[in-house]
């Protein structure tokens, strides 16, 4: 395999993305693609764990799911992820 190959990332639609698995520049695409794969499946509670770090991710996930459509409520995991995680409300 070369470095320009490309693999295909399966995720599992089960109503949790971890997005350390992604480049953060990714971010905010893999959430759009996932909220849909989420409302195709009839999961309308979704957790995205983006991690505590700086922020960054957490404000770029936000930021997308104020202008979702989709999207009824989200707000930071009041349990012990706390501020590493997002759960989120889809309409349904």
């Amino acid at each position: 395999m070369t470095p320009d190959d490309t693999v295909p990332f399966i995720i599992p639609i089960d109503g949790v993305l971890d997005l350390h698995a992604f480049a953060p520049q990714d971010a905010a695409s893999v959430v759009e693609e996932y909220l849909g794969a989420c409302l195709d499946k009839g999961i309308y509670e979704v957790r995205i764990i983006h991690g505590k770090g700086i922020g960054a991710l957490r404000r770029t996930v936000h930021a997308l799911l104020e202008r979702h459509p989709s999207v009824i409520s989200f707000g930071l995991d009041p349990g012990p992820s706390g501020w590493g995680t997002t759960l989120v409300r889809l309409k349904d």
